[in-house]
């Protein structure tokens, strides 16, 4: 048989109290690790993010606008002086080498101060490569300028071409200089570009990636809430519910059973007084004496009905007073081992010492015969029954104290599908001539104790159930005169 956290699930809907805790705890560790899961999902999604965001940040930092017209602007100031000192080649006006003076130590502090303002590695070598070479190129102009203009008129043409090639090849560094940085910011800022798209590009796959974790986490805490919460309480309302309506059914059930006892026991009585009374005119053995044997038996059969039905209806309140398990045992074993034997079926009856429980000593072994006798007729013949009481305890049916489960298990044919779910119903049986009110009755008799019976079957494996009730504490007395097991 399927037996889970130590405790039988009946089909019919009701299951263990002693099956929740660990459910509860599994509940609860899944809620645990959903909402760390989450947790780290999320922070391992905003670290990464941040970081790349950081990134891209201080390069952001670094771009100024002004810098991407470094290269541009040292060109143009490049050309110009060379446009100013080939001028005054041409003319030889000393407003033109003043001019170029001035504008040659106006872009000198110019590249000093912006040498010491970089901020990129790019930046800074374009700068220290610069400032080199319009060192030697300012040296090669002023070569040019320190001539007289009547010395620069007399000079040969071959002469002056040689002194202004120097100065036109160091411009023409400055100028391969600047083409250079110009390309060099160009891939740059193109790499830049790119990492910025792979950035976001990042940045929304994680975003997706994280908005698809969460909502995986929150569908399984909604189902978690679900299973741990909120179908429990739907199944106790409903259970409540069916309880509810079973009581009202009941309570008229009994008003009713009261005036139907009445009424059909006097009419019975007065017709087994006729028929005995008959039986004594009638002449010998015959047909009629048959009749009337099998009217006697039907009657019988009548009274024992309604008194079943009087049981189930209005059952009598229990007296409950601590009783042994093993001593109930016993004398089940005692009353039914007999007749068993002779269908080859084997009562077992294995140690519950220790074991006691608040009952009604009559009622309960009402409860324990009635179960034995379903196992028999389960089993037909060659089987084991087995009473026990399964280690440990449980909680109570209300979920407080301590319960002793009473089990009757069988290796029968098990109970089918269908009758499963009419098993507890008032007069449905699969007995033939049976009334269908002995599991009725002996579940009325369980809910008058306070405690539930449940049952777990299997097709051709066989059928458990188990009788919860409180648990009671073994009297002084008895302990005092039980012997010592050392």
């Amino acid at each position: 048989m399927k037996q889970t956290d130590g405790t039988f699930h009946s089909k019919d809907g009701l299951t263990g109290a002693t099956g929740s805790v660990p459910a509860a705890k599994l509940r609860l560790a899944g809620l645990v690790l959903t909402a760390l899961l989450g947790s780290l999902a999320a922070i391992w999604v905003g670290r990464t993010t941040w970081r790349r965001v950081e990134s891209l940040q201080r390069e952001f930092a670094g771009l100024k606008a002004d810098n991407f017209y470094l290269g541009v602007h040292v060109r143009g100031e490049v050309q110009r002086l060379n446009d100013t000192l080939l001028r005054y080649r041409l003319r030889g006006d000393t407003n033109d080498a003043a001019a170029f003076r001035a504008d040659a130590r106006a872009f000198k502090e110019w590249l000093d101060q912006n040498s010491a303002n970089t901020t990129t590695p790019l930046e800074r070598e374009f700068f220290d490569r610069l400032t080199t070479a319009y060192d030697g190129y300012f040296a090669e102009s002023t070569q040019v300028l320190e001539a007289s203009p009547g010395f620069l008129r007399l000079t040969p043409a071959r002469d002056f071409k040689k002194s202004y090639e120097k100065v036109q090849n160091q411009s023409r560094d400055l100028l391969n200089l600047c083409d250079s940085f110009i390309g060099q910011q160009r891939s740059s800022f193109a790499r830049f570009l790119k990492e910025s798209n792979d950035t976001l590009t990042t940045f929304k796959q994680l975003l997706e990636l994280l908005l698809a974790v969460m909502l995986t986490l929150m569908a399984v805490l909604v189902v978690l809430v679900y299973r741990g919460m909120i179908a429990p309480l739907r199944a106790q309302l409903a259970e409540t519910h069916a309880l509810i309506g079973r009581q009202e059914k009941l309570a008229s059930l009994g008003v009713l059973a009261a005036g139907v006892a009445h009424e059909i026991r006097n009419p019975l009585t007065a017709i087994k007084f006729r028929l005995h009374s008959l039986k004594k005119h009638l002449p010998g053995a015959g047909a009629d004496d048959e009749d009337a044997g099998v009217i006697g038996s039907e009657l019988t059969r009548l009274e024992r009905i309604l008194q079943d039905f009087l049981q189930f209806a209005r059952p009598s309140e229990p007296e409950l007073a601590p009783v042994p398990v093993q001593r109930l045992f016993d004398e089940v074993r005692g009353l039914l081992g007999a007749q068993l034997k002779k269908a080859a079926i084997e009562l077992k009856v294995d140690p519950a010492d220790g074991a006691w429980v608040r009952a009604d000593a009559q009622q309960l072994k009402q409860v324990l015969i009635n179960l034995v006798q379903n196992s028999a007729d389960s089993i037909g013949r060659n089987g084991v029954i087995t009473l026990r009481v399964p280690n440990g305890a449980g909680s109570g049916p209300e979920g407080g104290g301590q319960t002793v489960s009473l089990e009757v298990a069988d290796n029968g044919k098990g109970i089918p599908p269908e009758v499963r779910k009419r098993l507890f119903d008032p007069f449905f049986t699969t007995k033939e001539g049976g009334t269908g009110l002995g599991l009725p009755i002996a579940a009325r008799i369980v809910e008058k104790h306070g405690g539930q019976l449940r049952y777990q079957t299997e097709l051709r494996r066989g059928t458990t159930f188990s009788v919860v009730l409180p648990r009671a504490d073994e009297p002084e007395h008895e302990s005092s005169n039980s012997p010592d097991r050392g």
